[in-house]
C-alpha cells in the first residue's frame, strides 16, 4: 500500500512538472489564430482556467504524466480552447429563430416589437433625444409626460405612470401606500398569492416593500366579506392579483375588481388590481374570444373603479419590458412623488418603444402588433408554412419529416391552460437523438429553438417572424452539410 501511494505521488509530481506556463501557451503557434480572435484578458482567463482544470484532474488522479503529454501535444488542447472561444462568441443577447410555437417565450425575450417601435428605439439609442426638456419652453419637464398621456388615452384612466417591469410596479405601489401613518397591512386573497417564473413570489415582493401581508379567504373561495372582516386600523390597501399562470376550477368564488373598489370606497381605503398580462382592447381583439376569454381587459379593470391597475408591457400588450400603472389621478400622483420611483423609471430607449406601441393602438393598428398577429393566426393559416418547411427538409438523408396537427401556447403566464391549434413539422433522424439535434440548432447562426417531443423536433410556425422560415431551413440543412 505504501509503495502504491508513493508511486502515485511520484506520477503526480511528474505530471505537474509537465504543465506549461501561461507564457508558453501564449507563444504556442497552434493557438495563434484563436489568440487573435478574443481580447487579451479574455484569452488569459481561458488559459488560466485550462491550467486549473488540468491541475484538478492531476490532483484527483484522473490525469497522469503520459496522458497529459498526449493531451498537450495532440488536438485536445486546441479543441478545448476552440470550444471556449466558440462559447464566448455565442454568449450574450443575439437574435434567434423561435420555432417553439410559444409566442410570449420568456427565455426568448417575450413579445417581439412592431418594426416601427423597434425603429423608434434604435433612433434614440444612437443619438440625443428630447427626454427631460420641453421643446416649446426649453424648461425641464417629466421624461414620461408624453408616455403618460398616451397611456391615459389608451386605458381610459385619469393618469398613468410606467416603471421597468410589473414586479417594480407592484413594489412601487405597495411601498407608496406605506406612507399612511401606522398603516402597513395589505389584504390579498389567499388564492391569489401566486408564484411566477424564476421562483418569483408575490408575497416576497410585498415583504421587500415593507408591508405586512394579510391573507383572506381560502385557496378556492374568497368573498368580499372576507376582506371586510380583515380590515383594521393598520390596513393600508385592498389588493387583487390576477393569477396569470394557473387556474383554480370547480367550486370557486372570487372578489371582482368592482366589488373590491366598492368596498374600498365604503371603507375609505385605496384599492389595486395587479392585472399581469395586460390585454388591450384595440384592433380586432374580439378575434381572440376562445384564446383570451378569461384574460381581463385593461379598460374593464380601470372601469371597475379600483384606484390603480398595473400590468406588463412585454406580454399581451406586445411592447418593450415595462410595468404600467394606470388609475385615479391622486393615486398615480402619489406613486410619482415616491422617491423610489426614480430608481425604477424607464430609460429613453424603452420610453420611445412604448410611445410608438401605444400610438399604434390609438391609431387602430393594434392588430399589427406582432404578438397579437401570431396569437390570432389560425391553424389553416399556419399549415402552408409548415408544408413549405417540410418540403425543404425532406431531401435530407436518414431524416423523417412530416406535418402534424399540434397545439401552441401563448406563454409567459398568459391564458394558462389555453392551447392554440396549429400544424407543426415533425423532424427526426435515424441515428441522431432529438436532444442532440436541438443543441446543435441552438449553436447555429442564428440560433434556432424548437420543441423536443417523443424523440423528435417540432418546428411550430406560429412563432416564426418574417424571414425566419428561410433561416430555420438553412440552419437545419447546415447540420447535415
Amino acid at each position: 500500500m505504501v509503495t502504491s501511494m508513493s508511486s502515485r505521488a511520484d506520477t503526480s509530481k511528474e505530471a505537474f512538472r509537465l504543465l506549461p506556463s501561461i507564457e508558453e501557451l501564449l507563444h504556442d503557434p497552434r493557438l495563434e489564430g484563436l489568440r487573435a480572435s478574443v481580447p487579451r484578458e479574455v484569452w488569459l482567463a481561458f488559459l488560466r482556467a485550462l491550467l486549473e482544470r488540468l491541475r484538478g484532474e492531476i490532483k484527483a488522479g484522473k490525469l497522469d504524466a503520459t496522458a497529459l503529454s498526449a493531451r498537450l501535444a495532440g488536438p485536445a488542447l486546441v479543441d478545448e480552447l476552440t470550444a471556449e472561444v466558440a462559447r464566448e462568441r455565442r454568449a450574450g443577447i443575439v437574435r434567434v429563430v423561435n420555432a417553439t410555437g410559444v409566442v410570449l417565450h420568456t427565455g426568448l425575450g417575450r413579445a417581439p416589437l412592431h418594426p416601427e417601435a423597434a425603429a423608434a428605439m434604435g433612433a434614440v439609442a444612437g443619438s440625443y433625444c428630447v427626454l427631460e426638456v420641453d421643446r416649446q419652453s426649453g424648461e425641464r419637464n417629466e421624461r414620461d409626460a408624453r408616455l403618460s398621456e398616451l397611456l391615459r388615452r389608451m386605458s381610459g384612466a385619469e393618469a398613468g405612470i410606467v416603471v421597468n417591469n410589473c414586479a417594480a410596479a407592484v413594489y412601487l405601489l405597495l411601498n407608496t401606500y406605506l406612507a399612511r401613518g401606522k398603516r402597513d397591512e395589505v389584504i390579498v386573497s389567499r388564492g391569489e398569492l401566486v408564484e411566477i417564473g424564476g421562483s418569483f413570489r408575490v408575497p416576497d415582493v410585498m415583504e421587500r416593500a415593507g408591508v405586512v401581508l394579510r391573507e383572506v379567504g381560502t385557496t378556492n373561495r374568497t368573498r368580499s366579506a372576507d376582506y371586510r372582516a380583515a380590515v383594521g386600523e393598520r390596513t393600508s390597501l385592498l389588493m387583487k392579483v390576477h393569477t396569470s399562470n394557473f387556474r383554480v376550477e370547480g367550486f370557486t368564488e372570487e372578489v371582482t375588481p368592482r366589488e373590491l373598489a366598492e368596498l374600498g370606497g365604503e371603507l375609505g381605503l385605496p384599492t389595486a388590481f395587479d392585472l399581469g398580462s395586460g390585454l388591450i382592447e384595440g384592433g380586432d381583439v374580439e378575434a381572440l374570444p376562445d384564446v383570451m376569454a378569461d384574460e381581463p381587459r385593461v379598460r374593464d379593470a380601470v372601469a371597475s373603479g379600483v384606484d390603480v391597475v398595473c400590468f406588463s408591457g412585454d406580454k399581451l400588450f406586445g411592447g418593450p419590458q415595462a410595468g404600467m400603472l394606470v388609475g385615479k389621478r391622486a393615486a398615480i400622483s402619489a406613486l410619482r412623488r415616491n422617491p423610489v420611483y426614480r430608481a425604477l423609471r424607464l430609460d429613453k430607449v424603452a420610453i420611445a418603444g412604448l410611445e410608438r406601441t401605444l400610438e399604434l393602438y390609438l391609431a387602430g393598428r393594434g392588430d399589427e402588433i406582432p404578438s397579437r398577429a401570431l396569437l390570432r393566426a389560425s391553424a389553416d393559416e399556419l399549415r402552408p408554412c409548415a408544408e413549405r418547411i417540410a418540403a425543404a427538409l425532406r431531401s435530407l438523408e436518414e431524416c423523417s419529416v412530416s406535418v402534424v396537427a399540434e397545439r401552441s401556447q401563448p406563454g409567459s403566464g398568459a391564458a394558462p391552460g389555453v392551447f392554440l391549434p396549429t400544424w407543426a413539422v415533425r423532424f427526426a433522424h435515424a441515428r441522431r437523438k432529438a436532444a442532440a439535434l436541438a443543441a446543435d440548432l441552438r449553436r447555429a447562426e442564428p440560433p434556432v429553438f424548437a420543441r423536443v417531443q417523443d424523440d423528435a423536433l417540432l418546428f411550430d410556425p406560429r412563432s416564426l417572424l418574417p424571414g425566419d422560415e428561410e433561416r430555420l431551413v438553412r440552419a437545419v440543412r447546415s447540420l447535415f452539410a
